[in-house]
């Protein structure tokens, strides 16, 4: 089982996404205060749909919740996808820490 914490600065909300994968598939809940990411808060996303932006699981679920594009909870729920099914090594989501955006100029 994985947990990820997705701070929203931009929204103010804190999203707790935790996943594990069951066969080919990877269970994902989150937990928020997010109205349009409740909406997606139960998903089970099959392995072969989290490869590429277009034709992924999560980003249609995310559209179809009406998330903004900004929105970095989608992200977070496909690198624990990832993660989970076994194409990002979790060796180097530990080392590497988190992402992150600054904002340096604006």
């Amino acid at each position: 089982m994985a947990e990820f914490t997705v701070n929203s600065t931009v929204c103010d909300f804190v999203h707790k996404v935790r996943g594990v994968r069951d066969g080919k598939t990877i269970i994902v809940d989150i937990e928020t205060p997010c109205e349009k990411i409740k909406n997606i808060s139960h998903m089970e996303v099959p392995m072969m749909e989290i490869l590429d932006i277009k034709n992924n699981y999560v980003i249609d679920r995310a559209h179809e919740a009406g998330c903004s594009a900004n929105c970095l909870v989608p992200c977070a729920v496909i690198n624990l996808c990832r993660m989970e099914a076994g194409f990002l090594a979790k060796s180097l989501v530990k080392k590497s820490g988190g992402l992150s955006i600054e904002f340096n100029e604006v």
